[in-house]
Parts: C-alpha cells; sequence; structure tokens
C-alpha cells in the first residue's frame, strides 16, 4: 500500500476512534456508492453525520480541512443523498471534517473536528 493510504488509513482510525469517544454510533465506513465515497457515516444527535477525514503529516502546506473544496462537498452531498435514499432515513443530515495532523512519532495527533464543515445550501 501506498505510504499516503497508509497515512489516509491512520487518519480514519484516529477519527473513528475520537468519534466514538464523543458519543458517536459508527454508521459505515468507506461507504461507495458509484465513484463517491464518504470516510465515515455517523449517527449522534438525531443527526446522521456525513465525515470526511484529512490527514497530513505537517500544515506546511495549509491546514487539512483546507483541501475539502467545493467539489468534494458536492460530492458529499450526491452522496448523502444516495444514503438517505437507500435506508429511507428521515433524520437531517450534517456535514463534519475531521483535520488530523500527524508529526513525529513521537508526537500525539493534532485532531480538529469541524462541525456542520459545509452545508447543501450555498
Amino acid at each position: 500500500m501506498a505510504e499516503h493510504n497508509n497515512l489516509g488509513a491512520l487518519g480514519e482510525t484516529i477519527a473513528r476512534q475520537y468519534l466514538e469517544k464523543n458519543g458517536y454510533l459508527i454508521l459505515e465506513t468507506n461507504w461507495r456508492v458509484g465513484k463517491l465515497e464518504a470516510d465515515i457515516i455517523a449517527y449522534k444527535d438525531n443527526l446522521i453525520v456525513f465525515i470526511e477525514v484529512k490527514t497530513r503529516t505537517t500544515d506546511y502546506y495549509g491546514d487539512p480541512e483546507d483541501f475539502v473544496d467545493r467539489k468534494k462537498q458536492k460530492a458529499y452531498i450526491r452522496l448523502a443523498n444516495a444514503y438517505i435514499l437507500r435506508d429511507n432515513r428521515t433524520e437531517e443530515a450534517r456535514f463534519d471534517i475531521i483535520s488530523i495532523i500527524i508529526g513525529s512519532p513521537e508526537s500525539e495527533p493534532q485532531v480538529k473536528h469541524i462541525v456542520n464543515a459545509f452545508t447543501t445550501i450555498g
């Protein structure tokens, strides 16, 4: 597996642990429809939360969450619609980003949870 895939998988593991620790129920990981993929789909407070995880080793080129561009947001919205329709869900949806910077092996990863990072409006 390529090094960036290993980093991404590690970031998703850290994100899942963070979410579970904070009371989220993980419904799906790496859920796909067509070419679209949600890193994590979770449930909390009567909301279905679609979570994009961005992991980097440094913020030299910008914060990881800065790389969730409008195109990626639109893809997540399409994916959420497919998920909600497939399971006939009635809950509201929310779109979060979990930004993780994994520095040296000796340091703790920096985890930033951006709640309601983008919406279907705008």
